[in-house]
């Protein structure tokens, strides 16, 4: 360890820290606040006391400066767009009426407004409120949220930084509104934005801020000059304001790359970077750059986004190099805790010596402290943490639970040959067409029917013993007969028994899969109050039974209609689990791959006549940087390939993606060479449909008519126009009729009326086509 001083000043810090509580406190809150049985003072108070709780938390640990307005209701992108009064028309009446329903309303929509688009943070799972902006947008500073949150930390006795979505990423992430030309760019509202920003840092500092972060995580994607510029002048301009706290601009997910260099001369006080692996470069670049003399460095050495004990050793010797590039050195993880589950010392289910393996945010703030501690006393001072870490470590990587050789020689021997199927689409087509005499714009639903309390509670009932299987199993058949039941009568073409025995898309295959390991704890925020368990991927995979072929049969049982035999492709199961460092990504997706391919193989052999592998993430998993992307589609297109190839030319295999950016991905969607995919559409008005045209998509898709994310129910005419648009880039012999995403969150009714409106729409349009 060099430079004394720098040591001495080394502090413990996080960007953010997981919202719901324990228990899941934010999540029941909000739900009874939606329901009524909660009132907004109660909710606010709930809100109050884990915001505390959390601080207190992150104090007692030891972490010196904690971050404020990082607590969110629902989206902090969303309490960004309120902080800057960029509030969309539709939705100004509702707010200004009441701030809370208003904020909601403008989150889920209501039954005659309809809510912001929503789509993936970055390259994660956790999904943001899109902003919607125009030529005529003005934008008013509101930090009522900010500088209370700041008070309160202060009241606590607590050095204390707020957090803001930084002006670039904010208007990068941005749309053009509804009615603004396509062309519109967010961007060049900038000069309208900063003042904004200004005001707010000016109210920050009155309330007692000494520091306040930026973050911008947008500057570590490819930008164009004019991109850079913006903020290089942002900061600039930001940084020459007399009324202002110290700022410290973060980046986080990957490296800056040609940002760095803009960010490093700009005249603000710090900058917080990435150092996990996946931006490892931004230590070389930073050092190419003269490194940051008089300013100030928060290092993101342990890794916000996984679940796996942090290399101690490793990070202090990059800690240690960085001390000479900077005034000041402190210590943090690579983005937001927000990303990970509260507490691995919850998991009581889980063989104790792997748990040594596992660390959440209270470990990872546990991690932290301990570099730091290192850097400001030296080494000596954590020889038993070291020690400890080292032994963990160790017996993580000779453990058998991480290496299953029959797997990894199955996987060596896959050929190109097993990821094609036999016939060219055209013929696979006309092949499906005879096979299953469906009617033009034929329409399904992607899956999951609503979860209902009585099946939650049948599930809780046999964990804990209180009904044994067979009356858990009776529960199950009951509900798939009232599904298959409810869309015969509804009109529905293609069926799904509905997966009332699934707990989470992922997780349930998660459990039948050797190689993976369930948390009972470990939830993490999707999107508002969805909150997910993503399994942990330990070891080496394989499937050792059938995991679907029972209650899919049993469903096609009951009816002549097709019904769909639902699975969660492999990239999909490699990005909603918490992945292993210890092999590439792409080897241990082809052994997942090959898992599903036995159970696609089953499926058909049990008379399944459609099969959809869902991946909804293969969007969302892209690299960040553009010269990443080709090895990565690569094997996740193969993936999938190998997954569904060995099934006969007659058997129809769907896909699913939502809540993502589609446009860039075009090609790799067509080289998955599935039969008909749908994805999500109605928030964005059927862009991807049009973005499909453009490509030349040659298969069936289907993009979404119902907004499932939103209590709303679409009309039947509003579920027409938006098929009338769709038809206008696809022809009517290959455009299906679907919700936008599964309907697991939905309550009943709603469900019934949307899937009815959505079959009269379908009616509706099919008897506008021309006759042939």
């Amino acid at each position: 360890m060099t430079s004394k001083s720098a040591a001495a000043a080394a502090r413990a810090t996080v960007y953010g820290y997981p919202r719901q509580g324990q228990d899941r406190e934010l999540k029941k809150a909000v739900e009874g606040y939606w329901k009524g049985r909660v009132s907004a003072d109660a909710l606010r108070q709930t809100a109050a006391q884990l915001r505390h709780d959390n601080r207190q938390q992150l104090a007692d640990a030891g972490i010196q400066e904690v971050p404020t307005g990082d607590f969110s209701f629902y989206d902090h992108v969303l309490d960004t767009t309120v902080m800057v009064g960029a509030i969309p028309e539709r939705h100004r009446e509702a707010v200004a009426a009441d701030a809370v329903d208003g904020y909601f309303a403008m989150a889920r929509g209501t039954q005659d407004v309809a809510p912001l688009e929503m789509t993936k943070w970055f390259d994660t799972n956790y999904h943001y409120l899109v902003p919607e902006l125009g030529p005529g947008t003005v934008f008013t500073a509101d930090s009522t949220k900010q500088v209370a949150e700041l008070k309160e930390a202060l009241a606590q006795g607590l050095a204390a930084r707020p957090v803001l979505v930084g002006p670039v990423t904010y208007l990068l992430l941005a749309k053009p509104a509804p009615g603004v030309p396509a062309d519109f760019e967010p961007l060049t509202l900038l000069d309208r934005l900063l003042p904004v920003y200004a005001e707010v840092l000016a109210d920050l500092r009155a309330a007692g801020a000494e520091w306040v972060q930026l973050d911008e995580p947008a500057l570590v994607q490819d930008r164009t000059p004019a991109e850079l510029n913006a903020a290089e002048r942002t900061y600039r301009d930001l940084g020459a304001l007399t009324d202002r706290p110290k700022l410290l601009v973060a980046s986080y997910f990957d490296r800056l790359g040609e940002a760095l260099p803009v960010l490093a001369k700009a005249p603000v006080e710090g900058l917080a970077l990435d150092f996990t692996e996946s931006a490892a470069a931004n230590l070389d670049a930073l050092a190419a750059v003269g490194g940051l003399p008089g300013k100030r460095l928060v290092a993101g050495v342990v890794n916000g986004r996984n679940i796996w004990i942090n290399d101690l050793q490793k990070s202090l010797s990059t800690l240690g190099t960085l001390l000479g590039l900077a005034d000041r050195v402190d210590v943090a993880a690579s983005c937001s805790l927000l990303h990970v589950p509260l507490d691995a010392a919850a998991e009581r289910d889980i063989d104790p010596q792997i748990v040594r393996w596992l660390a959440f945010a209270r470990q990872k703030t546990a991690e932290i402290v301990t570099l730091a501690k290192a850097l400001a006393q030296g080494t000596d001072a954590i020889t038993g943490e070291l020690s400890a870490n080292k032994a963990a470590l160790a017996s993580r990587a000779d453990s058998p639970i991480t290496r299953d050789p029959a797997v990894r020689a199955r996987a060596e021997a896959v050929t190109d040959a097993d990821g094609r199927r036999s016939q060219p689409y055209a013929e696979r087509a006309a092949a499906q067409r005879a096979h299953l005499g469906l009617p033009l714009l034929p329409t399904t639903t992607i899956g999951s029917f609503p979860q209902t309390g009585e099946l939650r509670t049948a599930r809780a009932d046999l964990r804990a013993g209180r009904i044994d299987t067979a009356g858990y199993e009776e529960r199950i058949r009951t509900e798939i007969q009232e599904v298959i039941s409810f869309q015969e009568k509804t009109g529905i073409d293609v069926l799904v028994h509905g997966e009332p025995e699934r707990n989470d898309m992922v997780q349930y295959f998660a459990e039948q899969l050797t190689g993976y390991l369930a948390t009972q704890h470990g939830w993490v925020q999707s999107y508002g109050t969805r909150y997910v368990r993503p399994p942990v991927l330990a070891g080496d995979i394989s499937r050792p039974e059938p995991m679907t072929v029972r209650w899919t049969s049993y469903a096609q049982s009951l009816s002549d209609r097709p019904v769909k035999g639902m699975l969660t492709g492999p990239v999909t199961m490699l990005a909603w689990s918490f992945v292993r460092d210890d092999l590439p990504l792409g080897d241990t997706a082809r052994q997942v791959a090959l898992a599903l391919r036995d159970e696609v193989d089953d499926l058909e052999t049990s008379g399944t006549s459609v099969i959809q592998v869902d991946e909804p993430a293969l969007r969302e998993t892209l690299p960040l940087r553009a010269a990443d992307r080709a090895d990565y589609l690569a094997w996740a297109t193969e993936a999938f390939r190998l997954t569904t190839g060995g099934v006969r030319p007659d058997t129809q295999i769907h896909t699913h993606m939502c809540y993502a950016e589609f446009g860039d991905i075009v090609q790799a969607i067509d080289d998955l060479d599935a039969d008909v995919i749908s994805l999500e559409a109605a928030r964005s008005h059927m862009q991807v449909a049009r973005e499909l045209a453009a490509h030349g998509y040659p298969r069936e898709a289907g993009p979404g008519v119902y907004d499932i994310h939103s209590p709303r129910v679409p009309s039947a005419e509003e579920a027409a126009e938006l098929l009338r648009t769709g038809l206008k880039a696809i022809p009517a012999e290959r455009l299906w009729v679907n919700p936008d995403c599964g309907l697991k969150t939905r309550g009943w009714p709603e469900t019934r009326a949307s899937l009815e409106n959505l079959v009269a729409a379908a009616r509706t349009v099919r008897a506008e086509l021309p006759a042939s």
